[in-house]
């Protein structure tokens, strides 16, 4: 052996391996001791005026009435009158009747209930006391911070419905008729137990059919085929800032295109006010009217026209049985400058399930201009039935 191996150190490379791997175990395993188990709440509590207790989670409530969810009956809503007590360990907020809603944040707290009141212990222990007869909500605090104290983003909200249809000939005659549709809807609040504070609605429908038809028998010179097209496009949009629970506001527009009728583009920007006449879960009914610019554009020889108008309009829904959904809607538009040049538009549809998501609408269409394009008809009418998909 010479001496620079009797000098050199002994490696030993297996025991450098173990310490790394303990160090590495180490820090994987210490998440898990670091982290301490989940302490499941407590439940709430309801105890009946004949001595019957249920114990779940408080819901929410309305009115009179709470909404309480039990592992037991599942979720159900008890009016206070068969309620001796209540205890809960979530965070609520009780807002009153006669109480304005703002965007002002209250303190939330525990609730409990007796003698015909509701009595909110925010964290400072500080107490409030609210008879039954002047509770319009009872809401917990996520839902209170998401919903009334927060500004929802742009993105958040929109429900509706998209939908289309294709009808394809392909024969001596060729013939191709395709329909599709955008209807939204983002009300704010988001949940229907809170009173309203603003709504947006998008609208669009778009109508294109094109007929070909050679001549037969061919003629000499060749007599070119007949073509026959139709385009009928509607959009709109409008914001609605609400003034009480039924009165709004509202800023709109709207962009029309038929060449049935000869327009090549009608486009209105208005101001007015709403009204909601009728609201329950069945049913709903707007009224409304505004003052708008309004701009038409025909077809050649006749020239543009620049109108000072009101729309004055309705529409209504209805929730039919089977999950069957009606709606119907008209506008009058007057235009103040050119008594003549006024127009009317009404439709009314059937939305029908089919398969989850997926239904099929039924709907009818009329379009009515005093002052078309000339040589063109006044009245404009369609038949559309299409499938649907609603969002989410």
């Amino acid at each position: 052996m010479s001496a620079d191996q009797r000098t050199a150190p002994i490696r030993r490379p297996g025991t450098l391996r173990l310490l790394l791997l303990s160090l590495i175990s180490g820090l994987c395993a210490y998440p898990l001791f670091a982290q301490a188990p989940a302490v499941k709440p407590a439940p709430d509590v309801v105890v009946f005026t004949n001595g019957d207790q249920l114990t779940g989670k408080i819901e929410r409530g309305t009115g009179d009435s709470i909404v309480f969810k039990s592992d037991v009956v599942g979720e159900v809503t008890v009016s206070m009158d068969k309620i001796k007590a209540l205890r809960s360990n979530g965070s609520f907020v009780v807002l009153k009747k006669d109480e304005k809603i703002t965007r002002t944040s209250k303190q939330p707290g525990t609730i409990t209930y007796a003698d015909n009141a509701v009595t909110v212990t925010n964290s400072s222990s500080s107490t409030v006391s609210v008879p039954t007869k002047d509770v319009a909500y009872i809401i917990d605090q996520a839902t209170y911070n998401k919903q009334v104290t927060s500004n929802p983003g742009l993105l958040t909200g929109w429900k509706g419905a998209i939908t289309g249809g294709a009808t394809i000939v392909r024969s001596t005659q060729e013939s191709t008729n395709l329909n599709a549709g955008v209807a939204l809807i983002r009300a704010i609040p988001t949940v229907p137990y809170l009173p309203a504070r603003s709504r947006t609605t998008f609208n669009l429908l778009e109508t294109y059919g094109k007929l070909t038809e050679p001549t037969i028998p061919q003629t000499t010179p060749p007599t070119p085929t007949a073509v026959a097209k139709t385009n009928i496009f509607h959009t709109e949009a409008e914001h609605d800032r609400y003034i009480s629970s039924r009165v709004y506001g509202l800023l709109g527009t709207s962009f029309d295109h038929n060449f049935s009728q000869g327009l090549n583009l009608q486009q209105i920007y208005g101001v007015g006010a709403g009204f909601t006449a009728i609201k329950n879960p069945k049913q709903e009914l707007d009224v409304k009217a505004d003052v708008h610019y309004e701009r038409q554009n025909f077809e050649p020889p006749t020239v543009s026209d620049n109108l000072i108008g009101s729309t004055f309009a309705e529409l209504y829904h209805r929730n039919l049985p089977a999950k069957i959904v009606f709606t119907e809607s008209g506008s009058y538009i007057a235009a103040w400058n050119h008594f003549s040049d006024y127009s009317a538009i009404a439709a009314a549809g059937l939305q029908l399930p089919v398969y989850k998501r997926f239904g099929m609408n039924v709907n009818v269409l009329d379009n009515y201009l005093n002052n078309p394009a000339v040589g063109y008809n006044k009245n404009s009418f369609q038949f559309v039935t299409s499938i649907t998909y609603s969002l989410p």
